[in-house]
Parts: C-alpha cells; sequence; structure tokens
C-alpha cells in the first residue's frame, strides 16, 4: 500500500538538508519550463478534497482525521515558514525566493490516506487508470531556485553544508543530502556583522510559528495502529474472505486482500495495462458487493473512537496547539502579502 504520510512539520519547514541539496546540486529544483507553460504554479483545482466526494468512501472521514493537519492548512504553514525564512535571510543582505507552497499536492488530504486506506475505491479513475494516480498527481511542478552558497546554507539551516554522499535514495551521486547522522558543524556565529540564529533561519520560522514537529506524527502513529488492529477483527477478515472469494469468480486467484492486488495492478512503467485496469475495475465491483469497505471502515471508526476515549487529553492539546499553529500561520502570511 503507498501509504502517504505528510506530516505538518515536514510540509511546513522543509528539512534543512534537504533544501540545501536541492539548492546545492549542479540542476536547480525548479526550471523554467514547467512555470512558463501558461499553468498556475499553485493550481487549488488539483488539491485533494477533505472529505472524499465519490467512490465508495464518498463522505467517509476517519475519527482520527479531526486530529489531522489538512493539506490546505499544511500550505498554509508551509508558505508562511518560506516567507518567514526569505525575510530572515533578507536581514544577512542574502535575497532568497523559496518555492511557492502547494504546487505539487499529494493524493490525500491527510495522513489517513482514506481515498485508498482500504485499496482503491474510485470506479471511474479505475476505469481510465487502473491503479495508477491520475495524470494531475503525476506530474511535478518545477520552481526556479537559484543554488545556495557555503555561508548562505550556513545562515538559512545554522549548520554547515552535508558532506556529500553516494547512492542515498532520493538523491543523485555525489549531490549534498543531509540524511541521518550524516556529518555537518556547527554554523560560523555571524555573517555580515550579525550573529545567526541558533538554528538558521529555518529553526527560527519555526520558533515564530510555534511549531511542534512531534504532534503530526503522534496522530498518524495511532491511525497506523488502528489499521493493523482492523485487519485482525473478525468481521474484517470475513469480508475479506468474501471478497477473494468475488475476485476469485472472475479469475483473479490468490489475493488474500485489497493490497494484494494493488501490489499485483501497480505496473512497472506507471502506464496502466488493459490487464491492470480489469483487475482494478473488479477489485472495486468485487468491494461494492461484498461491502468490504464500509464493514471495514466502521470497524477501524470503532477501534479509533476507543484510542481517541483513550487519550482525550493529548488529542486535544494537539488539536488546540495546530489551531495556535495555523492561525500565526495565516496571520503571517497576510501581513507579508501586504
Amino acid at each position: 500500500m503507498k501509504h502517504i504520510k505528510r506530516t505538518a512539520t515536514a510540509v511546513a519547514l522543509a528539512a534543512s538538508a534537504l533544501l540545501v541539496s536541492a539548492c546545492s546540486s549542479g540542476t536547480a529544483p525548479g526550471t523554467a519550463e514547467n512555470v512558463a507553460d501558461g499553468k498556475p504554479i499553485v493550481n487549488k483545482e488539483n488539491w485533494p478534497k477533505k472529505v472524499p466526494t465519490r467512490g465508495l468512501v464518498k463522505d467517509l472521514s476517519l475519527p482520527l482525521e479531526a486530529y489531522m493537519p489538512s493539506y490546505e492548512d499544511q500550505v498554509t504553514v508551509e508558505q508562511a515558514a518560506n516567507d518567514l525564512q526569505q525575510s530572515c535571510m533578507k536581514d544577512y543582505g542574502i535575497d532568497l525566493t523559496l518555492p511557492l507552497a502547494g504546487a505539487n499536492p499529494p493524493p490525500s488530504d491527510n495522513d489517513a490516506n482514506i481515498e485508498r486506506r482500504y485499496g482503491i475505491t474510485d470506479r471511474a479513475e479505475a476505469e481510465k487508470y487502473g491503479y495508477e494516480l491520475p495524470p494531475a498527481l503525476q506530474e511535478h511542478t518545477r520552481q526556479p531556485m537559484r543554488d545556495l552558497s557555503d555561508v548562505e546554507v550556513e545562515v538559512l539551516t545554522g549548520h554547515t553544508r552535508p558532506e556529500p554522499v553516494e547512492a542515498l535514495q532520493g538523491a543523485k551521486a555525489g549531490e549534498p543530502f543531509a540524511g541521518p547522522g550524516q556529518s555537518v558543524r556547527p554554523a560560523r556565529a555571524e555573517y555580515n556583522g550579525k550573529k545567526l540564529k541558533a538554528e538558521g533561519c529555518i529553526g527560527w520560522s519555526k520558533d515564530r510559528l510555534g511549531v511542534q514537529e512531534a504532534d503530526p506524527l503522534v496522530v498518524a502513529e495511532l491511525a497506523g495502529d488502528s489499521l493493523v488492529q482492523s485487519m485482525k477483527d473478525d468481521r474484517v477478515v470475513k469480508a475479506f474472505a468474501a471478497w477473494s472469494s468475488c475476485m476469485d469468480g472472475k479469475g483473479h486467484t490468490g489475493l488474500a486482500d485489497p493490497y494484494k492486488a494493488m501490489d499485483r495492478g501497480v505496473t512497472d512503467d506507471g502506464e496502466p495495462s488493459q490487464e491492470s485496469i480489469a483487475l482494478a475495475v473488479d477489485d472495486i465491483d468485487c468491494k461494492e458487493r461484498t461491502d468490504l469497505v464500509k464493514i471495514w471502515f466502521g470497524v477501524e471508526s470503532a477501534i479509533q473512537n476507543k484510542q481517541i476515549a483513550d487519550d482525550k487529553s493529548r488529542l486535544t492539546g494537539i488539536k488546540e496547539q495546530h489551531g495556535k499553529e495555523v492561525a500565526a500561520a495565516r496571520k503571517q502570511v497576510a501581513a507579508s502579502a501586504r
């Protein structure tokens, strides 16, 4: 299952090392050809709906989603952080334009990934794309951004440029990418006669917005636990068996659950084949015939309601903290727009 994980912090404050990696490679993270093709850089029409409007999960929302940041809120915090970082860099005499937030939306509004949490659920999309994402969600809008000098990296991040590493997942060979435990040194004490922030402009922007990095992970972990628990429930196990039998009858044998169908149906090149489309359509039809999604959602909702009741105080605190972060971010974005 391709579970999309986007925490508020990850979206709001691009990890300094990731940003350094993108800014210090020979190729900038954005190029003009994608920005100048007449399409808006940030197209809200491609943003995920807060609650699905079609398919087998239409109008469904899990209890824990009330404690997860929406994509819109994540974008607001990210843009506020970008604005603050640009302002901070300017205080040191450095002009830096960061990419606009919200240009490359995920398939789901939050960590629940409800659209594909129980496998694929949208028949209209399955008929066109099989198990693949729609083209609009596979495109990547690239925004121009210049390379950063070593001192600019220090002012931005509060540490030196990480040493190059080879074959690190997600990085080109030799590209500076700060992975876990990778060696960096503290930044110089000052630049242009001004003392550097303890964690650079990125850390400063996080402090200004009051972002709590651990909060979104707490909710995401609870949601992961509820999904695992739900799959062991007798009602869900029975529904899996009924769905599997239905798939057998359509010629798709050996599929114990919808995730196995997704594994089989995803193509290597990302282009849906007639076979994968047929599998996807039958998958959804069998889900509908056996009420699998309805049963599974009901079981997991009950599990999550218990999780919430058992940890109400902490979750309420997380929700209130998130509200404060978004309020601060909206205020900052509005101020930057003036």
